[in-house]
């Protein structure tokens, strides 16, 4: 082959190249505007005023007079900043007592010796088989026998413990070498000092994945709220939101509405914005082994 012949085939295959990477980005940007079109539309119908939004009989994509009225209406029409309060409340503290249920959890299962451990743990994972439905199901049954419906503790006590995040915590403390912990224990380090000092800053990534999805999870949380609590002082933004719209202020005045869920899903974006790179980090971790 000569040099004319391999430009001819190196030309071509750069071609080709081209050709398949503009079909990809093409094909994300496509399914970008799907994913984001919908955050888009809730932002528009948020900053349109009621009678714009009501005198548009074909739905336009852009305003020329946007306005804040919406956002004030949502917060002093509705209690919304409460419904927000609690939704934080129910977020810390069920995410914080969960991360320490699951870290010694999690410890126990990956370095501690004691009789038993791989059936109590098999048996541990063969929870997950049960139907959240049943497990919703004897919750409610067991809460409302203990008095605790419309409290705090009623709703956060039920979450604070994850079958999955356990697994997933042992899998990463498991990846650390056991010489490690064996020079800690000649060293006289306790078991708890170890967990402190070396398997909790190891694993941080995890750990800080692990929460952020509990807080989306408890953010999102609908059904077991709306079960349990009926007193609009402990209603969460997801039930919230559900009775603003039951009540004919949702009904009526859409682009309020709108302004509400804005309110409640920008937390979880800036959220996801500042710690996206941990949680791809956290992700990688939990799916490499060794």
């Amino acid at each position: 082959m000569n040099t004319q012949d391999y430009l001819k085939i190196e030309k071509a295959a750069n071609r080709n190249r081209r050709i398949r990477t503009g079909i990809t980005y093409f094909l994300l940007v496509v399914w970008a505007i799907i994913v984001l079109f919908p955050f888009y539309w809730m932002l528009l119908t948020s900053i349109k005023s009621y009678g714009s939004y009501n005198a548009e009989y074909v739905p336009k994509f852009f305003t020329l007079s946007p306005t804040l009225q919406n956002y004030i209406d949502a917060f002093t029409q509705v209690p919304l900043a409460r419904y927000f309060a609690n939704t934080l409340i129910f977020a810390i503290i069920t995410t914080a007592a969960m991360l320490v249920v699951i870290v010694l959890a999690a410890f126990a299962f990956a370095r501690l010796e004691f009789k038993g451990r791989n059936t109590l743990f098999s048996l541990f994972l063969s929870l997950m088989m049960i139907p959240n439905e049943l497990v919703i199901i004897t919750n409610f049954v067991t809460i409302t026998n203990l008095g605790m419906r419309n409290t705090f503790t009623g709703l956060i006590l039920p979450s604070i413990t994850s079958i999955f995040y356990i697994y997933l915590l042992k899998e990463n403390f498991e990846q650390i070498p056991d010489e490690l912990y064996k020079a800690a224990k000649v060293d006289g380090t306790s078991d708890l000092k170890y967990l402190l000092k070396v398997m909790i800053p190891i694993c941080q990534p995890t750990i800080v994945t692990i929460a952020i999805l509990k807080v989306i999870e408890c953010w999102n949380s609908y059904v077991w709220p709306r079960l349990i609590t009926d007193d609009e002082n402990y209603f969460l933004v997801s039930n919230g939101i559900q009775a603003i719209r039951e009540n004919g202020f949702g009904r009526e005045n859409i682009p309020a509405m709108m302004a509400a869920v804005v309110v409640i899903s920008v937390p979880l974006i800036i959220l996801f914005l500042i710690f996206h790179k941990k949680i791809m980090a956290g992700v990688s971790r939990g799916g490499t082994k060794g």
